[in-house]
């Protein structure tokens, strides 16, 4: 499935058809260059879920929690700062990754042999005029 985002307000109703679409998939690695837009899906997916908390890049502590309004746990991770698999393994990524929450995961790339088979891999392109383009593979 693929989206494309013209601007910003667009975006929570991108989220919201991406939601849809996942169903009750909760594993999601957000693939892209710094800048395309992948904390800013995260905040709009957030909403979608009725997270009131405010949502940042966890760039330097790794990983966020957040409240939904059901009281789900959504976790959103950033490994750019990772050089290694130990420092993944250090912090027990399994509890997220296997809670049965929804987890984010910003550059996978640097942890993708610890990636479960049914992540569902996410892709953000920026276009040549400015747009955005999401593209989604379930792989379960």
């Amino acid at each position: 499935m693929e989206w494309k985002i013209n601007d910003l307000s667009e975006i929570k109703e991108v989220a919201a058809k991406f939601l849809e679409y996942a169903g009750k998939e909760t594993l999601f690695a957000l693939y892209g260059p710094m800048g395309v837009g992948k904390t800013t899906f995260v905040k709009a997916v957030a909403a979608c879920l009725g997270v009131t908390d405010d949502v940042s890049s966890p760039t330097f502590a790794i990983i966020n929690e957040y409240q939904t309004e059901k009281g789900e746990s959504l976790y959103h991770f950033d490994f750019y700062r990772v050089n290694n698999i130990s420092e993944a393994l250090d912090f027990g990524y399994e509890e997220y990754f296997y809670s049965g929450n929804r987890c984010f995961i910003e550059w996978p790339e640097k942890i993708e042999e610890l990636l479960p088979e049914n992540t569902v891999d996410c892709y953000f392109s920026e276009e040549v005029d400015g747009t955005r383009k999401l593209r989604v593979e379930l792989n379960s």
